[in-house]
């Protein structure tokens, strides 16, 4: 897993993939190269299309899965740009187009570069704030959490709230709000107002546990942009500003959920029954379900659904959106990600760095 991620000038051609690969192969080029694309192309590196993460979330909501063919949700003649363009023409179009990378071809339609938006232009900064939830006592846990709190076990030989804040500052968030309780003066002593890490770092404090949604309850002031919230026990390649950008061209939406697609093969042969007949078979099926990630992006008026110092889970402010009447989305993600809950999450997540 990529718990920080660099900048992207990984070989180009690591994102060429054959036409006979696969979905999953395609995940893995996007997961392991952040190159946010796949070109795909025949035996002499002729493009024939190319995938994008987007491309994959939406096979991923019509049902598509790892192992479906990649020819399923290729996208044929893509928009691509000469060797010889100039770089501000390349940026125009790409940015006229509201594209982050653009295969470069020859005339014969060969695949001899990439050019990345992140590389030709300099990174935005964002104003928006991230609220990252680190309240919990971690009982799961047990002994590992008896003197420390959740967020500040080491992964990496650094703590995992350094790493989601590290990998959100690389991608521009500079404003960070982290909601305290068990064990807070610990987290509050190691981060204290951020200018170690050249950020800003402010506090909620909770008496209580309030929970993932209602310690935004004691935002003040409240902020004027869209709010990204993360559990503070999730590592997750995902990328924060990804799913920002992906809130905001979802008009009148006001809270987004990251949602991964989960896999349960039951163990068991099934009998499907109408009444007291036998109407079929199914020899230990797959059960597939969309599992809620822990990483959201709401709108400042979602919090006036919240009563100020009570305690509401995200979901439950979800559904209070939606009973009334508010426009609530998921933002599926492929991502490599771990709730870190129990003892054998915090080994796995190390073996892994």
């Amino acid at each position: 897993m990529n718990i920080e991620i660099e900048n992207s000038n990984t070989d180009w051609r690591n994102a060429l993939l054959p036409i006979n690969s696969t979905i999953g192969d395609a995940i893995l080029s996007l997961n392991k190269f952040s190159l946010k694309i796949v070109l795909i192309v025949d035996s002499e590196n002729l493009l024939i299309g190319t995938i994008t993460d987007g491309d994959i979330r939406r096979g991923l909501l019509k049902g598509v899965d790892a192992k479906s063919p990649i020819s399923s949700i290729v996208k044929k003649d893509p928009l691509v740009v000469p060797p010889d363009m100039p770089r501000s023409a390349v940026i125009q179009m790409m940015k006229a187009n509201v594209f982050n990378s653009i295969p470069i071809v020859d005339s014969n339609r060969t695949v001899v570069g990439l050019h990345l938006l992140s590389n030709l232009i300099n990174r935005n900064i964002k104003s928006n704030t991230m609220v990252i939830m680190a309240g919990g006592k971690g009982k799961r846990l047990g002994p590992h959490t008896e003197n420390c709190p959740k967020p500040l076990l080491p992964v990496d030989g650094k703590p995992m709230l350094e790493h989601i804040i590290g990998k959100a500052k690389f991608e521009g968030f500079q404003n960070f709000i982290i909601s305290i309780h068990y064990l807070g003066h610990m987290i509050e002593e190691y981060f204290g107002d951020g200018e170690k890490w050249g950020i800003n770092i402010k506090y909620l404090r909770e008496n209580n546990p309030l929970g993932t949604a209602g310690a935004l309850s004691l935002l003040s002031p409240l902020p004027s942009e869209p709010i990204v919230v993360t559990n503070g026990d999730v590592m997750t390649d995902i990328q924060y500003a990804e799913i920002l950008d992906f809130h905001i061209k979802h008009e009148r939406t006001l809270g987004t959920m990251a949602v991964r697609l989960h896999e349960w093969e039951n163990p068991f042969g099934v009998v499907n029954i109408k009444g007291v007949d036998i109407i079929g078979f199914e020899e230990k099926p797959t059960i597939r379900s969309h599992i809620n990630a822990g990483v959201y992006v709401i709108e400042p008026e979602s919090l006036s659904y919240l009563k100020s110092d009570e305690y509401c889970d995200m979901p439950t402010l979800f559904m209070r959106l939606q009973e009334n009447f508010k426009r609530v989305i998921v933002y599926p993600m492929h991502e490599l990600w771990l709730d870190v809950g129990r003892p054998e999450d915090l080994k796995a997540i190390n073996s892994k760095t």
